[in-house]
C-alpha cells in the first residue's frame, strides 16, 4: 500500500511542468512588444527622410533664380542691338524719305516731294517697238508745286538730260534725233550725244550736256507703261540711278545686261558732273 502512494506524489511534479509553459507566455508577450517597437523606429526614420527631400527642392529653387537672370541679360542685349538700326534709319530720313525713290505723283499725294532738291526720271516708251526716251530733271529751291490738267508744275528752274534708246529695227536711224517725228525726237544732234552700241545693236544715246529751263517746268502725267519717279538727293543717289537704269534698260528695253549697266553708269556720271546742286538752283 505504500507503493501506491508514490505515484500520487508525482502529480504535483506535473503541475510544476505545467507552470513552466505558463512562464513562457509572458516571454512571448515581451517578444510581441519588440515588433511593436520596430514600427515606431520606422516612423522616426521616415521623418528625417521627409526633411531631406524638402531640403533638395529648396536648393533647386535657389539654383533656378540665377538661371532666370541670365536670359534677362540676353534680352537686354537684344534690345540694345535693336536700337542701333533705328539710329541708322533716322539718318536716312534727313531727305524726307527712307527709300531711294518714289512714284512722283504718289509722293506728291503723300506730301513727300522734296522741295530743297531732287531728281525726276520720266519715260516715254513707244508702243510699236523698244524705241524709248528718258528725261532726267534736276531741280532745287522749289517755291511751289501744284497740279495741272497735264501733270505737276514746279515753280523753280531745272535741268533736263535726255537719254534715247534706239533699237536695231528703227527705220530712219541715220536721221538726226532733233529732226525726227513728234514722240521720237529729242533736242540733240549726234555730235551732242555719247552713244553706246549694245551686242544686239541697240543704241543708247546719252546727252553730253543737259538743257536748262527757267522759272518753272511741268512733268507730264504718265500713261500706259510709262512712269515718273522722284529720286531723293542722298549720298547714295548715284548708285540708285545705276541700279534703276540697269534694270529698266535690260528688262523693259531689251538691252543686254552688261551693256545696260555700262549705259547706266554713263548716265549716273553725267548727272553727277553736269546736274549737281549748289545752294539754290543755278
Amino acid at each position: 500500500m505504500a507503493t501506491i502512494k508514490k505515484p500520487a506524489a508525482k502529480k504535483p511534479a506535473a503541475k510544476t511542468t505545467a507552470k513552466k509553459p505558463a512562464a513562457k507566455k509572458p516571454a512571448a508577450k515581451a517578444s510581441a512588444k519588440k515588433p511593436a517597437a520596430k514600427p515606431a523606429a520606422k516612423k522616426t526614420a521616415a521623418k528625417p527622410a521627409a526633411k531631406k527631400t524638402a531640403a533638395k527642392p529648396a536648393a533647386k529653387k535657389t539654383a533656378a533664380k540665377p538661371a532666370a537672370k541670365k536670359p534677362a541679360a540676353k534680352t537686354a542685349a537684344v534690345k540694345t542691338a535693336e536700337k542701333k538700326p533705328a539710329a541708322k534709319k533716322s539718318k536716312k530720313q534727313e531727305d524726307q524719305s527712307d527709300v531711294s525713290f518714289r512714284n512722283l505723283f504718289e509722293a506728291y499725294a503723300m506730301n513727300k516731294l522734296p522741295f530743297a532738291h531732287g531728281y525726276i526720271v520720266s519715260s516715254f516708251f513707244s508702243q510699236k517697238s523698244n524705241y524709248s526716251i528718258y528725261e532726267i530733271v534736276s531741280y532745287a529751291g522749289v517755291k511751289e508745286i501744284f497740279p495741272t490738267a497735264d501733270g505737276l508744275t514746279f515753280v523753280t528752274g531745272g535741268k533736263k538730260l535726255y537719254v534715247l534708246v534706239e533699237p536695231d529695227t528703227y527705220q530712219i536711224k541715220f536721221q538726226e534725233p532733233v529732226s525726227r517725228s513728234e514722240g521720237e525726237k529729242i533736242p540733240k544732234r549726234f555730235a551732242e550725244l555719247e552713244i553706246i552700241t549694245a551686242r544686239n545693236q541697240t543704241k543708247v544715246m546719252v546727252a553730253k550736256e543737259p538743257n536748262e529751263s527757267y522759272g518753272s517746268f511741268t512733268i507730264l502725267k504718265p500713261t500706259g507703261i510709262n512712269f515718273s519717279v522722284v529720286f531723293y538727293q542722298t549720298s547714295e543717289v548715284g548708285d540708285a540711278l545705276i541700279t534703276f537704269f540697269t534694270e529698266s534698260l535690260n528688262r523693259y528695253r531689251k538691252v543686254p545686261e552688261g551693256d545696260a549697266k555700262k549705259a547706266a553708269q554713263l548716265i549716273a556720271s553725267t548727272v553727277k558732273k553736269t546736274m549737281g546742286f549748289e545752294g539754290e538752283y543755278k
